[in-house]
């Protein structure tokens, strides 16, 4: 196993650079998101429409055939397509906040893709047992190569940067996912007034906040995905 030690400053592995890159990036991401949110759910909207009324009205008036229902935790918010219900938090589904309006229009955003058929949400779904099995079988096969110093074990490490490769490649289909559920959302709020036009700001700030915490996670399995093809280009060429 000398190839993992005798490179970079004392040994130290540059790339691990990296992934600390990617770590500051997902901590200021959800930083954002949670003061985002926590700042508007302090500010009480004048329609006094709580998350669930949101989310019923939405449901209303795109014709959705979705069951509306509370889920513990906070900020568990969710669409799930299999038995088509929009799942709203404790901080989201009783409160009447800006901040819990924007997030059930969002649930509700997918579920308006997932009526319509939509494209991407549909690949996203598609892909979800293969981006389970890569994200679960990834390191395994990477470690098992580590162990193992003819051929066989170069093959393994491929096998693990791909199956890694297949989670990351969930993560990028989300993104426009997720964009474009915050976009219907918005139309949805503002041509129907289900907040007024100053209310309707702090909704896009939430929503945005939300989005980047999406691309702040691709972005940093992207950074790993680069770094495990390095380690692997230094493998091969020992």
């Amino acid at each position: 196993m000398d190839y993992l030690y005798g490179y970079g400053f004392y040994g130290f592995d540059p790339t691990y650079i990296l992934v600390i890159i990617g770590a500051l990036i997902c901590l200021l991401a959800q930083a954002g998101v949670k003061g985002t949110f926590n700042r508007y759910s302090k500010v009480r909207s004048v329609t006094g429409r709580s998350g669930a009324d949101t989310a019923a009205a939405i449901a209303s008036i795109c014709h959705l055939p979705v069951k509306i229902q509370g889920v513990s935790g906070s900020l568990t918010d969710h669409y799930d397509p299999r038995n088509k219900t929009v799942n709203l938090s404790k901080s989201v589904c009783d409160q009447t906040s800006v901040a819990a309006i924007a997030v059930a229009a969002h649930e509700c955003g997918h579920a308006c893709q997932d009526n319509e058929g939509y494209g991407p949400l549909r690949i996203r779904h598609a892909i979800v047992p293969v981006a389970n099995f890569g994200s679960a079988a990834a390191w395994p096969l990477i470690i098992l190569g580590l162990f193992i110093n003819d051929n066989t074990g170069s093959i393994f490490i491929t096998l693990g940067i791909w199956a890694f490769f297949l989670s990351v490649l969930f993560q990028i289909v989300t993104l426009p996912v997720e964009f474009n559920a915050s976009r219907r959302a918005l139309e949805i709020i503002r041509s129907n007034n289900l907040l007024p036009e100053d209310e309707l700001e702090g909704a896009k700030k939430v929503l945005r906040a939300a989005a980047l915490t999406y691309v702040a996670s691709a972005a940093a399995s992207i950074l790993q995905l680069l770094r495990l093809v390095l380690l692997f280009g230094r493998r091969s060429n020992d």
